[in-house]
């Protein structure tokens, strides 16, 4: 026993043990950054950061980002134009360094430091793998650096890959088994089908029956600049509910978002597990 754990035990203090921080995994959409633009906003992405640095003491964040190829076309008109494939993993090579350098700006002047993950499929088909971004990720956490992961688009066979970056994020939430798994989208959350077609959406705030669920889902919700949906995010969220991780769908496109869904002052959908 050294000097100072005999002066505490002397004096009954016990030393704390520090506070485990819940662990989230925020998924950003295309749409989000770009506040439904053709640009990505700087202003949304400071808000995020804003929010994250207010939360820091009792959250620790990870990052799935989309928004490469939408960043990629403020600076560039390639020559091929189109949905092909190749040119998207163009966009993709060009873009992705501009939208790291764009967090890495924002977040700074918060004081919050980031680290870039490029995650493929293949990278969770075997467990060497998937414990190496597991501690790849861990490491950064415990070093105060926000991973922020996007698929590696540039070596995908098709595109988008996973599908979506819903599903990518919720294969890396349940890799992680994170505590809680956050959507951003451009609802509020999932609407109650009838509601839709009446022009009055109903947010469904608390369900746990995905099939249900699914039946409430507009086939045709696809977002504009991703390549997800409505029907991809609670896709994911069968991935999560699987792993017993509860999942929020949630507006990213207000403002303090993230706070107002932890505070409950704002209408999400919340899919427990």
């Amino acid at each position: 026993m050294d000097k100072l754990d005999k002066i505490l035990e002397q004096n009954n203090i016990e030393m704390e043990t520090p506070k485990k921080k819940k662990r989230i995994l925020l998924k950003l959409g295309s749409n989000t950054l770009t506040k439904e633009t053709d640009y990505i906003s700087r202003g949304k992405i400071e808000d995020i950061g804003r929010q994250i640095a207010t939360l820091k003491d009792d959250y620790e964040f990870v990052i799935i980002s989309s928004g490469a190829v939408a960043v990629a076309k403020q600076f560039v008109n390639l020559e091929r134009s189109g949905e092909n494939i190749d040119v998207k993993q163009a966009l993709a090579s060009i873009g992705q360094p501009h939208l790291m350098r764009i967090f890495q700006e924002s977040f700074r002047e918060l004081g919050l430091l980031i680290g870039q993950c490029l995650l493929s499929p293949n990278d969770f088909s075997n467990e060497e793998s998937r414990q190496n971004i597991i501690n790849t990720v861990n490491v950064l956490v415990e070093n105060d650096y926000i991973p922020i992961i996007n698929e590696n688009d540039t070596s995908s066979t098709d595109a988008i890959k996973f599908g979506d970056n819903d599903n990518l994020a919720a294969q890396t939430a349940a890799l992680l088994n994170v505590d809680l798994f956050i959507i951003a989208t451009n609802t509020h959350g999932v609407y109650k089908k009838g509601t839709i077609e009446a022009k009055t959406p109903e947010t469904i705030r608390n369900v746990n029956d995905l099939e249900a669920l699914k039946k409430e889902v507009m086939s045709e919700t696809k977002s504009t600049h991703g390549t997800g949906g409505m029907e991809s995010k609670v896709s994911a969220a069968e991935i999560t509910q699987k792993a017993k991780i509860e999942t929020w769908i949630v507006n990213g496109l207000d403002d303090n978002f993230i706070l107002n869904s932890i505070n409950d002052k704002v209408h999400f959908t919340k899919i427990g597990h």
